[in-house]
């Protein structure tokens, strides 16, 4: 029996839908310190993540090595993944006790709306 070709294209929500934190904004301010908006204060530096082909953006954390520090930004990542599940990360750490490195990247506007929180 042929059941034709099957496509694997599903529809993207839409931007205001997919790209936005489950939290309420009491919640938010509570735990503040302990998602993305904590993590400017403490980055050496924040850049924006150009374009990529696939319309995302977002921001580059980039922290001094520090003891414990992967293990802080594991456990940001874990507690973001729970109510911003739009979101991308990628975490690395340089040789030799280099820069560790946090991208948070999703769909276009995504760095806008983290500098926003």
């Amino acid at each position: 029996m042929h059941r034709g070709r099957e496509t694997h294209e599903r529809a993207e929500p839409s931007p205001s839908i997919a790209a936005r934190c489950t939290l309420s904004l009491d919640e938010l301010a509570a735990r503040r310190k302990e998602l993305i908006p904590g993590l400017f204060d403490r980055a050496r530096t924040v850049t924006d993540v150009d374009a990529l082909a696939d319309d995302h953006d977002g921001l580059r954390f980039e922290f001094a090595s520090a003891p414990g520090l992967l293990g802080e930004l594991a456990a940001v990542i874990e507690r973001e993944r729970g109510c911003c599940s739009f979101l991308r990360f990628a975490l690395a750490a340089e040789p030799h006790a280099g820069a560790i490195v946090l991208e948070v990247t999703g769909p276009a506007g995504t760095g806008a709306m983290l500098r926003g929180l």
